[in-house]
Order: C-alpha cells, then structure tokens, then sequence
C-alpha cells in the first residue's frame, strides 16, 4: 500500500486470557480435554443464575421498550436508578484522621453516567480518546484489557507502578508518587480495586493516598470496580466515590460478574468532578459524542437494573456469592501452603487468585529448557520444546500444564508483569473438580520447579 495504515499502537493489543485459547486448541490432535480456568465467566463454570434473576429478565424482554433504542448515554430509569446508589454511598473517616478532613461523597446526576456495551468498549472509549501524549499510570500486575488499551492509544508500553505480593498485594505508593513526580506525560492514575489479577481489596487509606496523589500532582483518576460487590475474608474498602472529594475522576462498573450475567456486555462509567476542570469536562463531553456514533448502548440488561438491584432479595445474593468465593479462596491458599518455590496471596475480593513463582527458583532461561511436566506422548513433548523456545518462564510452564494436565490459566506475564506466575480462578461451581484443579495446580507447579536434566523425548511419558 502506498501509505501505512497501521496505527502505531497496533502491537500493544494484547489479551492474554484469551490468546491462551488459541494455543490450547492446537492440543487437539492430542486429545486433551481442556479445563478451561483462564476466563472469569461464573456462568460457563456453572453457577446458576438465580430464579427470581431470570423472571426479572423474562418480563423486561416481554416489553416492547426492551427493543427499542434507549438514550445514547443509557436507559434514563437505569441510569437515575444509579445515580441514586451513589448518592446514597455513606460518608467514611479514616484510623486516626478526624472526619471534617474527609468531606462527604460526591454526588453526581444521571448525566454523570455513561453505558457501554461492557467494560472492554467502555475501556476502548476512556483512553482511546484521550490525546496521545496523556498517560495513565496503572498496575503491575495489570488487567490486560486496561493495561493494553493504555499502551495503544499512546503507541508505547504501558506506564506501571509495582503491587508487591510481599506486602499481601498492596500498590507501592512510593514508586506511585516517584513515576507522577518525575514523568509529566501522567495525566491519570488507574487501580482496580478488588484488584484483578491478584485479588487484592485496597484499605480506605490507600484509596485516600492515590487521591491525595492525584490532587498534588494535578490528575485524574480511573478506578475500576467491576468486582466492587464481590469482597469476602473481611476486608474492608470504600467506593471511588466515597474518596475522591474535588479530584476528576472515573469508576467504571458492570453486570459481568455480580449478577452474574457476563453476555449482557453491559457496563458504565461513572463521572465525578466533572466540572472542577474544563479539559476533563472536554474529555468527558468526547466520550459522549464517539458513543452517539454508536446511536446506544443494548436496552434490554439496562432496563433490568432497577429491578435486579433493586429487589430486596439482592442483598442477600451477593452476601451469599462473597461466603461461597471466600471458601474457594482458602481452598485455592490451602492447596499452596507448603509448596516450596512458589507462594500465593489469598485473595480477598474478585474472581481469581495468582501464584507466583520465587525468580530465583525459576532460574535463567537455559536453566528453563530442561523443566518439563509428564505428557502423553512423545511427540507433544517435542511440540511443547519448540514451543516455549523464546518465551517468558511462566508461559514455558502454562504450556507443559495445558500437555500435561489440560488445565487452562494465564500466564503472570501476561498482565504486564515481570514476575513469573500464574492466574486461575475461583469459579468452578463443581466442588469435587475444584478441589482436584488447585491441587493439580500446586503439585504440578513443584513438579516443574524439581532440578533434573531433560530426558530423550521418549521419556516424557
């Protein structure tokens, strides 16, 4: 072609959970049966959608309305039914601060909040629209779609600030504020909290130092709390909105994962201080416009809001789900403890728990090609040798498990990271199944880290 049409973001557009995927049906002439713990789809895994759930989405697509287009920002119904939420968030104080330094929550109207075909189109929208030049500093560990999103709309990899899973995950708020001091490409900081892929929950006043940042250095903010109703082992956060006082900033939020109804691809963002600064209202006033583009959002999981959310019993259903994944969480913790070489965090909130391997243990990447789990077959060993030649150790080790075991994680640095681990989730409904997975998982994890030379490939049997 006479011009080159690719945008220079192009090959940061990675997606490791599902890139996975690919590799695993490359196993099928094998005839592995794959145990797919990659996704954080609850209802694939085999949660049931509660009854009185169903019946509420029965009835609204019983509706004509339901058809139709709804506004570009979103269902008005809906978007008043969580304007008010928010509202109604309660004012917190911090250990040891006195509670006039923390001022009430912020209260926002329906036009402070914006629908989007799930989060990933929302996360598209929010830094695809953001000039080049601005930066957005996020974790590492990172969720790939955030991480991505912000390495292609800037055309380089992306910024990140450490989570350190010696300190139960928690951001480290020095090297936070060191990367915004020195680099003025920041405009805004991103957290996830509950935090995937770690399951971290981040305490009141850790929340209350990033917004502290923020104001100091002049940015905004992007929280991401899909899996804000989704906390269990008694930990103990507050809402973006509940923190962030005069300092713009954005919490995006979904069905996906509490409901749970992941196919609705039904999401939102939720606008604070919009007004305190007129480039961000400028910003804000851009996502708006691209989403007209668009004409709207899908009506029918909007209009199925106010009475999901709604309905009294729906307070109870997420108080159960947390009990049930603080279960998993000790299973999956327990399955870890005493295996040398790799340590886990229990999680606290979200779907998912990351093992990380000691980078000591995995040793160099010639020390790497002599590892290897049992197979099948001769000739999926040789497969898997070719395979793993260049790439990252713990993706060397997700390969030989998918051979070995079937079972399908991510590989940590997958999620732009550079410490070598895994992510698998708490989702498998079958209690029996589960068990046998984070048991499989940590032995095999062992397994892999045992010294030994590389036998002939006849051998890997």
């Amino acid at each position: 072609m006479r011009r080159n049409i690719v945008h220079p973001g192009a090959g940061k557009l990675k997606y490791e959970i599902r890139e996975i995927v690919a590799f695993a049906r490359e196993l099928e002439k094998w005839h592995i049966p794959i145990i797919w713990e990659n996704i954080g789809d609850p209802v694939k895994k085999g949660e049931p959608v509660a009854g009185w759930i169903k019946d509420i989405v029965r009835e609204k697509a019983g509706e004509d309305n339901s058809y139709a287009y709804s506004e570009t920002e979103g269902a008005r119904e809906a978007r008043e039914f969580l304007a008010d939420r928010v509202n109604r968030r309660k004012k917190i104080s911090l250990p040891g601060k006195d509670r006039e330094e923390y001022p009430n929550p912020v209260t926002i109207s329906p036009e402070d909040i914006l629908f989007f075909n799930g989060l990933g189109d929302a996360v598209a929208k929010v830094f695809g629209f953001l000039r080049r030049e601005a930066r957005v500093l996020g974790p590492s560990p990172a969720y790939s779609t955030l991480s991505s999103a912000e390495a292609a709309h800037s055309g380089y990899e992306h910024l990140t600030y450490r989570l350190d899973p010696q300190k139960n995950w928690m951001p480290d708020l020095e090297d936070v504020e060191f990367k915004v001091k020195y680099n003025d490409s920041i405009a805004g900081i991103l957290l996830i909290n509950p935090d995937n892929p770690t399951g971290a929950v981040y305490p009141t006043e850790v929340l209350g130092e990033f917004v502290r940042i923020a104001r100091t250095y002049g940015l905004f903010i992007i929280c991401d709390e899909t899996y804000a109703n989704v906390i269990y082992g008694g930990a103990k956060t507050a809402a973006l909105s509940q923190i962030i006082a005069d300092v713009p900033g954005l919490a995006l939020r979904s069905l996906s994962k509490e409901v749970p109804w992941p196919g609705a691809r039904c999401g939102w963002v939720e606008v604070y201080n919009r007004k305190v600064d007129h480039r961000f209202d400028l910003y804000i006033r851009s996502l708006l416009d691209a989403k007209r583009l668009e004409v709207c959002s899908t009506s029918l999981p909007q209009l199925c809001i106010p009475a999901i959310m709604g309905d009294p019993r729906y307070a109870d259903h997420l108080t159960r789900r947390a009990a049930v994944f603080e279960g998993r969480a000790e299973e999956a913790a327990a399955a870890f403890t005493g295996i040398s070489g790799i340590s886990l965090v229990k999680p606290r909130g979200a779907l998912y728990a990351t093992a990380v391997f000691d980078p000591l243990t995995m040793g160099d990447e010639k020390q790497e090609q002599t590892r290897y789990l049992p197979v099948s077959d001769p000739s999926l060993g040789e497969f898997i040798k070719e395979k793993i030649t260049g790439v990252a150790p713990d993706k060397g080790f997700v390969y030989w498990l998918l051979a070995s075991t079937g079972i399908c994680v991510v590989p940590l640095s997958g999620f732009a990271s550079d410490l070598p681990g895994f992510r698998f989730t708490l989702l498998e409904y079958d209690d029996e199944k589960r068990r046998r997975i984070y048991k499989t998982l940590a032995e095999s994890a062992q397994e892999y880290l045992m010294p030994r030379s590389i036998p002939k490939l006849g051998l890997i049997l």
